[in-house]
């Protein structure tokens, strides 16, 4: 049976796409949950203007990661922590404590989105990827100082 996605499906494909998948599957699964549509001549029509919008959304989304990348690019961000001797931390400085000092200057960035190479326990400076939108990765600097 041939359908016409509504949303990205893993293994399957991206919305918009038109695939053949068994009858069952489609009857019992996809359609029910609302994401497929049987592909019949108008649906077609709709698909490929779905297809356009998700382009363009796309590209939008595309120009605001490298807007907001190209801003907090080689940003320092300054954490204070308790740290006791030998600039050992009270615990680790965390994807959260960097996505809210971020946030306090205007950048609203998931904490799923910062990759940290190695926990933050010590003092010192350190270099942390955000993962955005679009393969976008700026570095930021943290730098953990003594409270």
């Amino acid at each position: 049976m041939k359908v016409i996605l509504q949303k990205d499906i893993p293994n399957l494909g991206d919305a918009g796409d038109i695939k053949d998948v068994a009858q069952g599957y489609a009857r019992n699964y996809l359609l029910p949950r609302k994401m497929v549509i049987p592909a019949d001549e108008s649906s077609r029509r709709s698909g490929e203007h779905q297809k356009k919008l998700i382009r363009i959304k796309k590209e939008k989304r595309k120009k605001q990661s490298e807007k907001l990348a190209e801003s907090v690019n080689g940003m320092e961000i300054r954490i204070t922590a308790q740290i006791g001797e030998e600039g050992k931390l009270f615990g680790s400085v965390t994807a959260m404590d960097i996505a809210k000092k971020l946030g306090e200057k205007g950048f609203e960035i998931d904490k799923r989105k910062i990759i940290i190479d190695s926990p933050i326990k010590q003092e010192g400076e350190y270099s942390v990827k955000i993962k955005l939108d679009e393969g976008q990765a700026p570095t930021v600097t943290v730098i953990v100082a003594k409270e």
